[in-house]
């Protein structure tokens, strides 16, 4: 079992690896800091109202995010196998998040709390590199999503979500996908009769 948990780590440690080089030492850090848990179905990782305190990566599994915007549930984001999850905005200055972060399907993620993460960042030759970098990321993304939300039309906006998740978008219900290009279920099934009348 214990091969497994190895194995399965690689993953994660490719992950870190995309943004810097891991030594030998940095990945016994790395299998040290983080721990692994297993959601079911419909989990919450983060509930708004409370402190984001861990940075989540996906082995397995398909989560969103969601805001509650008068009394209805608005969809923000997703993030599948092989990517980090966390709301930074609660994360790193440790105050209360306004955002749910909910498991869509089973999932088995690694997790690695802030203090942990703290360790992370000296133990580990470029882990503020990687902080860095990872949070660069993050907000590219988060810039691109609310100008395309303001410029762009559904249709378009619909695109976009099919080339950012083109393996998960059968395996996300369609209401949350019409939620996250922030329009009614309705209007997106005509949005993709329209598609495949073209194709």
């Amino acid at each position: 079992m214990a091969e497994g948990v190895h194995l399965n780590m690689d993953m994660l440690l490719n992950a870190i690896r995309h943004y810097i080089p891991l030594s030998s030492d940095d990945e016994a850090v790395v299998r040290s800091l983080f721990r692994v848990e297993k959601l079911k179905k419909g989990q919450h990782l983060l509930q708004a109202g409370n402190i984001c305190k861990n940075i989540f990566f996906i082995e397995q599994g398909l989560v969103r995010y969601y805001a509650i915007i008068d009394g209805e549930e608005k969809t923000s984001y997703f993030n599948k196998e092989g990517e980090f999850v966390c709301d930074y905005a609660s994360f790193l200055p440790q105050t209360p998040s306004i955002i749910n972060i909910q498991a869509l399907e089973a999932c088995t993620v690694y997790f690695i709390s802030h203090s942990n993460m703290q360790l992370f960042y000296e133990r580990v030759k470029y882990g503020e590199r990687f902080g860095r970098l990872g949070l660069e990321d993050v907000y590219v993304n988060l810039i691109n999503q609310v100008n395309s939300l303001y410029n762009d039309p559904p249709e378009r906006r619909y695109q976009i979500f099919l080339t950012k998740f083109p393996d998960t978008g059968q395996r996300i219900p369609q209401y949350y996908i019409a939620s996250y290009i922030g329009i009614k279920p309705q209007s997106l099934s005509r949005i993709r009769k329209r598609m495949a009348e073209k194709n």
